[in-house]
């Protein structure tokens, strides 16, 4: 019998000794077009700081597929996931196609904690993220492995050891160990979660890596509200997260292992939430302030502040008018830098809720570069976009 055979007789054999075969097909996409007063083409301008709604210029979908697998007490689950993003200029265009996720994970096989999970591969691993701004600000996916949800009394513990780059010229790769708690009960309907990333570099033979490790910590105060829900995030890094911190909007993915900031430190506060606000009304928001010092070669101090909010009109069930105003100013070595929007959209979404998708959006931004840094074109600060998109997850 041919190898081949072999590895899909094994298969078989092991999905019928499973409870079910259905594979469950999940993703994210969002595509459209959009004309620019002064640049001719859609745009996207500083959206984690100042908002996504009416605010992007490229295609990007998702496509994963999973497959659970039930024996007595365990359900071991293999996913997989392709990711896709270009600009949507044709019909028929290249772009980046990158095998996203591919892991196994397995609940019920260690006896300690029949409830863990033991993971191993490649993974989007318990992201955090606020989807008005696009902005992930705790992401450290990639190709790992550990256990989630390893049972502290009522809390949940979660260790993992994920791979952070590799430079094979230089002999070095990075890494981050990942040790999360969550479901710290504190008052009702109020919960935290505490995550630590450490990033630290192996070097091989003559390999020398000048970045120090670096820390990011990070506490989340959950708090249910009998209209919805709000968070408050507070995140710290040093070294080469702490750039992460203040200067962008990084999510602890990234690290700079050059050595210039080795020096650096940075924080930032973040509030966001969505709220019922009224039988026709909807509203999410994004607050956070983010500040650092030492940073890069030249040491710098930098600050910044962002202010979004997207309130909601539901006409009914399937139409509604959204609104999304946002701004971001502070400054960099003493430099400043300002950013604003206003977007008015038409909207038909499956559903109601502010989460309804797929949504159909028909939409106008007003963008203003507030410090006349020539964003759009040689002197000009502003821009008006028109443009109709569709979003959906499912």
């Amino acid at each position: 019998m041919k190898k081949v055979s072999v590895i899909a007789a094994a298969v078989a054999a092991s999905l019928a000794a499973g409870s079910a075969f259905a594979v469950d097909f999940n993703g994210y996409m969002r595509a459209g077009i959009g004309i620019s007063g002064e640049t001719g083409s859609d745009q996207s301008f500083n959206k984690n700081g100042i908002g996504r709604l009416g605010n992007e210029n490229d295609n990007y979908s998702e496509f994963g597929l999973a497959e659970t697998l039930q024996t007595g007490e365990q359900t071991w689950r293999i996913e997989s996931m392709i990711a896709s993003g270009h600009d949507g200029a044709n019909g028929w265009e290249d772009g980046d196609f990158v095998v996203a996720q591919f892991a196994a994970k397995a609940t019920g096989v260690l006896g300690f904690d029949p409830g863990a999970t033991l993971w191993a591969g490649k993974t989007y691993y318990q992201r955090k993220d606020i989807h008005i701004s696009d902005w992930y600000f705790l992401n450290t996916s990639g190709t790992g492995g550990g256990i989630e949800n390893i049972s502290i009394g009522d809390t949940k513990l979660s260790v993992a050891l994920i791979q952070d780059g590799e430079d094979k010229d230089a002999n070095e790769a990075g890494y981050m160990a990942d040790v999360r708690l969550a479901g710290i009960n504190l008052w009702d309907d109020a919960s935290l979660e505490v995550a630590l990333v450490y990033n630290f570099g192996v070097e091989g033979n003559n390999g020398k890596i000048d970045g120090d490790d670096g820390l990011m910590a990070t506490g989340i105060l959950h708090q249910g509200l009998s209209n919805g829900f709000n968070q408050t995030v507070f995140q710290y890094g040093t070294a080469g997260y702490g750039v992460q911190m203040a200067n962008f909007w990084g999510s602890g993915a990234y690290y700079d292992r050059s050595g210039n900031e080795n020096d650096g430190s940075g924080f930032r506060i973040i509030n966001w939430g969505v709220m019922n606000l009224g039988e026709s009304w909807e509203m999410g928001h994004q607050l956070a302030y983010l500040s650092g010092s030492d940073l890069g070669a030249d040491k710098i101090d930098s600050s910044q502040y962002s202010v979004v909010v997207r309130p909601m009109y539901k006409w009914n069930d399937t139409m509604r008018t959204i609104f999304e105003g946002g701004y971001n100013a502070g400054d960099v070595d003493n430099e400043d830098f300002g950013s604003a929007k206003f977007t008015i959209a038409q909207a038909w979404a499956m559903g109601d809720s502010f989460w309804a998708r797929p949504e159909i959006r028909v939409y106008g931004s007003y963008l203003i570069d507030t410090e006349n840094d020539d964003q759009f074109g040689a002197g000009e600060d502003t821009d008006f976009v028109v443009g109709i998109q569709a979003e959906a997850w499912w």
